[in-house]
């Protein structure tokens, strides 16, 4: 039984070329894999793009740098694989991700793409929790008596 489960797992492998890059923002990081010549299939975490973002917000975000290139996603098959973090911050690293994927693959895309800011990596990250506080910045409330 287990030989036969190997062998599903084992055809599952996709042989065709891919760009390969990886985008991060706050604790998501994103493995991006795009296949040109593709049909436009997407999927993150394998399910498709509509049902990971919910959010239409996320999903503009996840397809901006297709917009941006000029750069057709229908044009593309794009495989993403995000581990920690929300779901915001995952099509954030996705973002990110699928622009450098795309500079990989045409490299006179990269000024349109850093004039639209794709490429710059944010680097804000939660602050760390101080000694005597609460929180990161947040005191004990102060009582005059």
């Amino acid at each position: 039984m287990e030989a036969k489960a190997i062998k599903k797992d084992a055809e599952k492998k996709d042989t065709r070329p891919y760009v390969f890059a990886v985008g991060k923002r706050k604790t998501a990081v994103a493995r991006v894999k795009l296949f040109p010549g593709g049909k436009g299939g997407v999927t993150v975490n394998e399910r498709e793009l509509k049902e990971y973002f919910t959010v239409g917000k996320d999903v503009s975000i996840f397809l901006a740098p297709f917009k941006a290139a000029e750069a057709s996603d229908k044009s593309y098959d794009v495989e993403v694989k995000i581990v920690g973090g929300g779901i915001s911050a995952g099509a954030a690293a996705c973002q990110l991700g699928i622009a450098r994927a795309l500079v990989k693959e045409d490299e006179t895309r990269k000024g349109i793409l850093r004039k639209a800011g794709f490429l710059t990596r944010d680097g804000r990250t939660k602050e760390r929790k101080k000694p005597g506080l609460k929180r990161a910045r947040r005191a004990p409330q102060w009582s005059k008596r």
